[in-house]
């Protein structure tokens, strides 16, 4: 986020409005009676532990969510009971940074009172030490904005190899300044990124080490992990509210039961008893949609877009998948009417006919690839098929996730590809692997099943690390297409050198069609966050940054047991 707010896409202002609370629309996030105590515990309930417990390996909405609560960076979002909550706020800093005239150096000053688990305070130098941890190429899987952003920083192997990054100053304890490689005015917002989590630069941190044990900037620590099965936050008593306007931290504890079977989680959300009634989950099952309609379930239900893109990623690298008429081929042929269907319904997704959702300012509605009813032209993909080659087909390997909507998801496209020739194998990669296995090229295969959040909701930060040829790594990889076409590469640049922030938006939208030309990807959802929380939640937000996921910096519980 700039320095200025986010002027907000009538899509992002319509899934805000959705975004509700546990009380049947009630705008006080209370869970329709009763307000937010400080203590207890919360629960919640998981099918799968997070990717990762370091914020330098970890990055999706779901484990960004979680780090909020034992991490603190630069800025951070709002919390989702904002009137804003896609709005950048300030969080270890005293404000969003201060910029040169060109915007290639941003200078930030550490606010007091703040202080890591142990109670030493967090210094400019632990920021810097953490940001250069995150370089090091043992474990740079995570978010690419500093690698991408920092000076020097492509060359750079890391903290424990090469010493301090020279593009990052510390001319005190409050101070911090990075030097950019061009002009980037969303700074702020890169800062907010799991990357710039500090960490005790005179510790024992090693590259392995805070994934076994997290040391706690936020409000919680970890105080038992069985990775699998359990993780237990309690307080970090030596977090000051006082330094922190996000994060409320209500509970006293939280606990995550992990593995845990999808229809398991709905049955016990919906019967709501014991420990339940102050649990929280992530999306239920479409099979479950009927049973939430009586009164008592819906009143504990929300509703909401998650701000994603589901899309079909096609390896641009791999025969015959390097030509553009097979990839094009392919875009006409899938159903997306089936994949919808298999998702859960027009009650869980949306179908996407582009890679920028509604909810991305300066999104544009356009559909290259048309089908009746969006269920497919497989007549119009084997003429494509034909002209490049392969009228008779070929064999195709599709990555995907062992769950059930990525296992109804990949059986629709397998259908749908069927009908042109297109023979699909399936490959069933373990769903805690996934985002490191597709986003390591010398592990993919042909094609994945993939989805993207925007970092913040502007095309800055969903084409570029979708589509853009400098940003294919060897892992930590974005770019699961392995995309690098000179003209889309050549046209991002100019977008970012753009000063009025209107102009780059619409030119993000426009760029979105010509990337879609070469359909490196097919758009296939846009996906809805449906979740129901225990009778005892209170504060429940959906909060849009997070993939639609319940914010957990502000949730808690109505009432505490004696």
């Amino acid at each position: 986020m700039k320095k200025r707010n986010m002027v907000l896409g009538m899509g992002l202002a319509a899934a805000l409005a959705l975004t509700g609370c546990s009380g049947g629309g009630d705008a006080s996030g209370d869970g329709g009676s009763g307000d937010v105590v400080k203590g207890g515990t919360l629960h919640v309930l998981a099918t799968t532990d997070f990717s990762h417990l370091d914020p330098a390996q970890g990055w999706d909405g779901g484990v960004n969510n979680f780090y909020r609560l034992i991490y603190r960076t630069l800025t951070t979002y709002a919390p989702g009971n904002a009137e804003d909550p896609a709005k950048i706020v300030p969080d270890l800093a005293t404000d969003l940074g201060t910029p040169n005239e060109d915007n290639t150096e941003w200078t930030f000053t550490l606010k007091d009172d703040i202080f890591f688990q142990d109670g030493s305070e967090i210094t400019s130098e632990d920021v810097r030490f953490g940001v250069e941890r995150s370089l090091d190429p043992a474990i740079a899987v995570g978010s690419p904005y500093a690698k991408i952003l920092l000076a020097g920083a492509d060359e750079y192997g890391g903290v424990y190899e090469d010493g301090h990054l020279d593009s990052i100053e510390t001319p005190d304890d409050k101070t911090i300044v990075f030097h950019l490689k061009e002009p980037f005015a969303d700074f702020s917002s890169a800062v907010a990124q799991p990357v710039y989590t500090p960490f005790p630069a005179d510790g024992n941190v090693t590259t392995k080490s805070i994934d076994k044990q997290p040391i706690s900037s936020g409000p919680y620590v970890v105080t038992d992990y069985k990775p699998g099965s359990t993780i237990v936050l309690e307080r970090n008593e030596y977090w000051e509210q006082g330094s922190d306007e996000v994060r409320t931290a209500n509970p006293d504890k939280f606990v995550w039961t992990l593995g845990l079977d999808n229809s398991t989680i709905d049955e016990r959300m919906i019967a709501d008893q014991g420990d339940d009634k102050n649990a929280i989950t992530g999306i239920i099952l479409a099979s479950s949609l009927s049973r939430i309609q009586e009164p008592s379930v819906q009143e504990r239900t929300l509703e909401g877009l998650k701000g994603c893109t589901t899309y079909l990623a096609l390896n641009t690298t791999k025969e015959p998948l390097n030509d553009v008429k097979v990839r094009q081929a392919i875009s006409y042929a899938i159903d997306k009417k089936s994949v919808q269907t298999a998702t859960g319904g027009p009650a869980l997704a949306d179908i996407a006919n582009t890679m920028l959702p509604p909810s991305v300012t300066g999104h544009e509605d356009f559909d290259l690839y048309p089908s009746d009813e969006n269920a497919g032209d497989p007549k119009k993909a084997k003429e494509l098929l034909a002209e490049a080659g392969y009228a008779d087909g070929f064999e195709l390997s599709l990555d995907m996730r062992a769950v059930p909507v990525t296992q109804a998801q990949a059986e629709s496209i397998q259908e749908s590809l069927a009908k042109a020739n297109i023979d699909v194998k399936l490959n069933v990669v373990d769903t805690a692997k996934y985002w490191q296995i597709i986003g390591t090229p010398s592990q993919q295969t042909d094609a994945a099943i993939a989805g993207w959040c925007p970092d913040w909701p502007t095309g800055a930060t969903f084409l570029p690390p979708l589509f853009e040829g400098s940003q294919i790594f060897d892992q930590g990889n974005s770019n699961v297409a392995q995309f690098d076409n000179d003209e889309v590469n050549t046209r991002m640049d100019e977008i970012r050198a753009m000063t009025d922030v209107d102009e780059a938006n619409k030119a993000w939208g426009a760029l979105d069609k010509q990337i879609l030309e070469s359909a490196p990807a097919v758009p296939l959802t846009w996906e809805k966050t449906v979740t129901v929380t225990g009778s005892n939640i209170a504060n429940a937000y959906l909060h849009i940054g997070y993939s639609g996921g319940i914010d957990y910096a502000i949730v808690g519980v109505k009432s505490v047991d004696e």
